[in-house]
């Protein structure tokens, strides 16, 4: 039994792949087939041409900070390791990414070069972070 405390990804048949990747370590994203952009967050039809040509790529991992919050009071007992950074992460293929930057406050500024962190929280779930490049 893991210490874990906060709520966990519960993957969806569409979401699987992502959750399935990030164990191994990989970040990858559905790329369309259709238009040949890179989707996230997981879905069936590309938000761009609507299409249904969606297959799983990995993709570097690389990309640029595009906002963040420093999250200085818990929402709950889960989330008492405040504060921490709450960040939108805009990969080098395109799309943004709500996540976790792991990095100290004054090390935070705009446009920053960010690379992916797995954080292995249980034995069965991996969360995808980023951290300064």
């Amino acid at each position: 039994m893991s210490d874990y405390i906060k709520p966990l990804p519960k993957p969806s048949p569409t979401s699987r792949p992502y959750w399935e990747a990030a164990r191994r370590h990989e970040l990858q994203l559905q790329h369309c087939g259709g238009c040949g952009g890179y989707i996230y967050y997981p879905r069936p039809r590309c938000p761009h041409c609507m299409s249904d040509n969606l297959k799983w790529e990995r993709v570097s991992g690389r990309g640029k900070l595009y906002s963040y919050t420093i999250v200085r009071r818990a929402s709950t007992r889960s989330f008492a390791d405040a504060p921490y950074v709450l960040a939108i992460v805009e990969l080098d293929e395109g799309p943004r990414l709500t996540t976790n930057l792991i990095a100290a406050q004054e090390q935070l500024k705009i446009g920053m070069p960010v690379t992916v962190h797995f954080d292995d929280v249980t034995p069965e779930h991996t969360l995808v972070k980023f951290k300064p490049a």
